[in-house]
């Protein structure tokens, strides 16, 4: 899957932050572009696995189901 992530550099420091459009909590920073790309994709994988986590727990003892969607 492919996300898009605004960032922007400060022109102070040159150190770049970054939040992802679609998933707004996952937002990170590093000191230069290669750093923030990966410091990014580490925050969308924490923020996807806490909302994972969060929706087991809340599924359980419940008669659910799950189906993949995929969106044009």
């Amino acid at each position: 899957m492919q996300y898009t992530v605004m960032i922007e550099k400060d022109p102070k420091t040159g150190t770049y932050t970054g939040q992802c459009i679609q998933i707004p909590a996952a937002i990170s920073q590093g000191d230069t572009y290669e750093e923030l790309m990966e410091n990014i994709k580490d925050a969308i994988n924490m923020v996807l696995q806490y909302y994972r986590e969060k929706a087991a727990a809340e599924s359980r003892g419940r008669r659910v189901f799950y189906r993949k969607l995929e969106l044009a």
